[in-house]
């Protein structure tokens, strides 16, 4: 009875235990009051009621399980001092700290959980987050502009394009505080390696965020692998308004981040108005009356300006500028009357034909001819600044600078609505158009309303090319820089407006404003602004100030601000900022660099042809064609591993480049490791203008070569593509010695086979060497009387002798020869007459030619290779063994010093 007593006691424990474990566990979390799902206020429920977290020792790590738990992507930031307001309730949660991967709050570190309220805790330090979401847009301009991704728990992966329609990209745009979806593109390339997410979502357009809409698994659980880029935008809906009545005429207003906004008129034209009268079905612009359809008590005018060329399907799709545009005045709204035929379209200019002057049907023509024509500039970095092209006849062309002056550029300035003209750039300054040129020798007053409308030569009449195209820039003109010593990417930034760069405002700037600020400077995606600099001396302007950019700004000119003034803010307020992308000034990379980081070539066909361009003080620069050669070129190519150059071009062969000429006349030996190394007029100074930019074309890029013009021409020089001069040399000089080593060894072998075709006679004394010698030998008598030619019948045939050695007696006739006409000899010597050689002067020896001591012994040939000659050490007389030469004779003959043996058609033998 008692261990049943004890066994229900320790379950009754048991179960008390769970069930306080339990109920110790946090069951729910959420966040509150953040702008979307994904950002707010934590608050997690604790025995069925909700309250906060602590934020002492509250770190990104525990923001990040949050984040993850909600399926919200990761933590961006963990928020404290109740930054999402203070929560109402208990405070159940303090001192959590998540190490390393966590799946959920629970399984964080925490004191006990309480109402921490009663130990004196308030929630004026509520902990918040902010998650990046479950849904995002990369690779664009701006977080509202890319392509759809959503957080996967771990990664971010792109959304499949399949059934994706315009009312899911709605709802996504919503959800990023991006306004309203403008478009959508399906089908976009993605790498091999990504995945896409398993499934398709079907939103109906209400859905507060992509998360609440509803989704299916792909068919067949197989994803189309195509991505899908959503454009989002505040400016969604455009619309004419009279009498509260939405026409095809009346005062412009446009639905901007909710809310339909009057547009100023200031810098209203008819490019834009064309614009709104074609997206809205009503035809063609007719006129744009300043104010004609004010309506007092309306909503706040909006100043933005738009800056169209009359081409584009929608308003939003002009270049928008918001940075510094003041106030506008009352009732100076923008008005359009459109021409009410949705189907009529633009009607081109007939310059052959016109209507008498002055009569209506000859102003309705010029009016709608003049509205005909666009006007734009282009690739000088904005809207207000670059070359002059018009519109005519549905071609784009430039305009002769021949008279081009400040009064013409006005007009172009005043009708893109660009302010006034600041200068009038002329050789092509942005580059060489293409195409027609429309207009020559403009004499515009400065007052015309429209560029065309300037006396000149006519529409297409001149005697130009494109390096003579005109450009402007205009006083709205806008650049962005930051200016630092050592530094790029961080600095003190400015803007150039009205022709002068001045300095920005610091007070206040978002992230956001920094992050789009880094954005367009090319320096990464977030920045900080530095409190702690000391301020810079000197006197500029300070241009602006109360930056505010929205997340759908795409760059800081669309940023709203306070108006342009010299003098925005004091001296110690100016901006001073770092972005992520900080890095040393001395290079173009953020890592360290060589003087290889610091050269390159733009604009060829391959990857060694070009224009040259050189890095100095933070910015790229190009080098002026004076005393450029191909030692210059030479050097270049080696110094970008290029090979060899193959062609030095000048005049800007490869398209006059931008920016500063850092370099003239420099002059290369062609063996310096560097284009630095070699002589050249100080930095940046020079007589030049981009139409003088040096190129080269190295043999590093043997591809097809394209000119720069245009079209495929055959390459330089084959053989020089390929190898250099020094290596052509090599190869030459190689192959001559290759030549020599062949002639020597054919040499050597007819040596080597002559020494082996003559017999050795060295040491004859102990070893007798014979060849067959197929000669007749006379008696002793005839030798010495007969002064012809020896017949067969008085001769007896010498014997040919196969012996190795003395002791060797066999005898054999000579391989070949006719019958003897004699007896044969005996097999031994005794039998053959001996015959003995005096001791005379051999005389014999000098008369061919003296043998040098020690050769005695030696058995020579003749140069003719026909005749012997044997040295008298062989056949002298001392010699008490029988001589190896056995001549039929009397024995002790003195008479005779050299005996030659003749025989018809054969060759001498002289013995001595």
């Amino acid at each position: 009875m008692g261990v049943r007593m004890a066994l229900n006691l320790s379950l009754q424990g048991l179960c008390v235990l769970l069930s306080t474990m339990v109920a110790a566990q946090i069951t729910e979390l959420r966040l509150v009051n953040g702008s979307h799902r994904c950002e707010g206020r934590v608050e997690v429920k604790y025995k069925g009621k909700w309250g906060t977290v602590y934020d002492y020792r509250w770190y990104l790590q525990a923001a990040d399980v949050v984040c993850k738990q909600l399926e919200c992507g990761h933590a961006i930031d963990a928020r404290r001092d109740a930054y999402f307001g203070r929560g109402v309730g208990p405070i159940w949660l303090v001192n959590t700290v998540c190490k390393g991967t966590k799946p959920t709050l629970n399984d964080c570190s925490h004191d006990t959980l309480q109402d921490y309220r009663s130990l004196g805790l308030s929630h004026s330090r509520d902990a918040g987050v902010v998650c990046s979401g479950f849904v995002r847009l990369a690779g664009g301009d701006g977080p509202c502009l890319g392509r759809v991704e959503v957080h996967s728990g771990k990664d971010w992966v792109p959304l499949s394009d399949g059934n994706f329609t315009l009312l899911t990209a709605q709802v996504i745009c919503a959800e990023l505080g991006c306004g309203k979806a403008v478009s959508f593109l399906g089908d976009m390339s993605i790498k091999e390696s990504y995945r896409v997410w398993p499934k398709e979502f079907q939103c109906k357009g209400h859905e507060p965020e992509l998360w609440f809409c509803h989704n299916e698994s792909c068919p067949g659980d197989a994803c189309h692998r195509g991505a899908v880029q959503v454009f989002c935008s505040v400016y969604t809906e455009v619309r004419l308004m009279k009498n509260g009545i939405s026409q095809c005429e009346g005062q412009v207003e446009m639905h901007i981040s909710g809310q339909w906004k009057t547009l100023c008129a200031s810098h209203w034209n008819m490019a834009n108005a064309n614009v709104v009268c074609q997206q809205l079905g009503c035809g063609v612009a007719v006129s744009t009356p300043k104010g004609a359809y004010f309506v007092e008590g309306g909503d706040k005018i909006w100043e933005a300006r738009f800056h169209c060329s009359g081409a584009e399907s929608f308003l939003w799709n002009c270049p928008v500028t918001a940075l510094g545009i003041p106030s506008c005045t009352h009732g100076n709204t923008a008005s359009v009357i459109c021409s009410g035929n949705q189907t009529q379209v633009l009607p081109q200019c007939n310059d052959s034909v016109s209507e008498p002057e002055g009569s209506a049907a000859s102003q309705e023509s010029a009016a709608t001819c003049s509205d005909s024509r666009q006007l734009r500039l282009v690739d000088g970095g904005g809207p207000c600044a670059g070359r002059v092209e018009i519109l005519h006849q549905g071609s784009w062309g430039t305009i002769c600078d021949d008279s081009w002056d400040l009064s013409d550029a006005h007009v172009v300035c005043r009708q893109l609505g660009c302010g006034e003209a600041l200068n009038a750039t002329v050789s092509a300054h942005f580059g060489e158009g293409s195409d027609p040129i429309w207009l020559d020798d403009l004499e515009c007053t400065g007052k015309e309303s429209h560029i065309w409308k300037c006396p000149s030569r006519g529409w297409g009449q001149h005697d130009c090319r494109h390096k003579e195209d005109a450009g402007v820039i205009c006083s709205d003109f806008l650049k962005l820089r930051v200016v630092s010593e050592d530094q790029e990417c961080a600095g003190w930034l400015e803007v150039f407006y009205n022709g002068t760069w001045g300095s920005v405002c610091h007070s206040p700037m978002a992230d956001i404003t920094l992050s789009i600020i880094c954005r367009h400077l090319g320096c990464g995606d977030s920045g900080t602004v530095s409190d702690s600099i000391v301020p810079r001396e000197g006197s500029r302007p300070r241009w602006v100030d109360q930056i505010q950019c929205r997340k759908t700004d795409s760059s800081l000119w669309q940023c709203p601000s306070d108006p342009w003034r010299r003098n925005s803010c004091f001296l110690q307020e100016e901006a001073y900022i770092s972005c992520a992308g900080v890095r040393p000034r001395s290079c173009p990379t953020a890592a360290a660099c060589t003087d290889k980081e610091k050269l390159r070539l733009r604009g060829g066909d391959t990857e060694c042809s070009g224009r040259v361009e050189v890095w100095h003080e933070g910015s790229w620069g190009t080098v002026c064609d004076d005393s450029w050669s191909l030692a210059e070129a030479e050097v270049v190519c080696q110094q970008l591993g290029c090979g060899s150059a193959l062609e030095a071009l000048q005049k800007a062969a490869f398209g006059p480049g931008n920016g500063s000429i850092w370099l003239d006349e420099v002059k290369c030996r062609g063996r310096e490791p560097s284009l630095w190394d070699c002589a050249a007029d100080p930095w940046g100074q020079n007589n030049c203008k981009h139409e003088e930019d040096a190129g080269v074309r190295c043999s590093g890029g043997r591809t097809s070569l394209q000119s720069p013009a245009g079209g495929i021409r055959q390459g330089p020089n084959l053989v020089r593509g390929i190898f250099s001069l020094s290596e052509m040399l090599c190869f030459f000089l190689g192959a001559l010695l290759f030549l020599v080593l062949v002639i020597l060894v054919i040499q050597m072998y007819r040596w080597r086979a002559k020494r082996r075709a003559l017999p050795s006679f060295e040491d004859v004394p102990n070893e007798a060497v014979y060849e067959e010698i197929d000669y007749l030998v006379a008696t002793k008598e005839d030798l010495l009387g007969s002064t012809g030619a020896l017949s067969d019948d008085s001769v007896t045939k010498l014997p040919y002798y196969t012996g190795d050695g003395e002791d060797n007696t066999d005898f054999q006739p000579a391989p070949g020869s006719r019958a003897q006409k004699t007896d044969a000899p005996s097999e031994d010597y005794d039998n053959v007459e001996e015959v003995p050689v005096p001791e005379a002067p051999f005389a014999s020896w000098v008369n061919e030619g003296e043998l040098p001591p020690g050769e005695e012994n030696v058995v020579r040939a003749s140069p003719t290779g026909s005749s012997l000659q044997f040295s008298r050490g062989i056949a002298g007389p001392g010699k008490e063994e029988a001589s190896p030469w056995l001549l039929q004779g009397e024995e002790g003959d003195p008479g005779y010093d050299d005996v030659e043996l003749n025989a018809p058609q054969t060759s001498t033998m002289v013995f001595s």
